[in-house]
């Protein structure tokens, strides 16, 4: 079956691996971004971090329900040949 998924279905999981981590490190973490780019847009009061954590979190759920679909369709396809 591994066979039977496509380079779809890796790189949804590998992007919702990725702004898992992101969304946990801004979780716990939120001053990272301003650390990083040295730039801060709200000033300092969260609010930017806060967005951030939101679009991590809702980028993750998607990406995840779209490798899932993708599995299906792989599982699906599978067994259609073999049975």
């Amino acid at each position: 079956m591994i066979r039977a998924l496509r380079f779809r279905f890796w790189l949804e999981i590998g992007m919702a691996t990725f702004t898992g981590i992101l969304f946990a490190i801004t979780l716990v973490w939120p001053d990272w971004i301003e650390m990083v780019f040295h730039f801060s847009l709200d000033e300092g009061d969260g609010s930017f971090e806060r967005l951030i954590v939101g679009f991590f979190l809702v980028a993750t759920i998607i990406l995840s329900l779209l490798g899932h679909y993708e599995w299906k369709i792989a599982h699906t396809a599978t067994e259609s040949q073999s049975g």
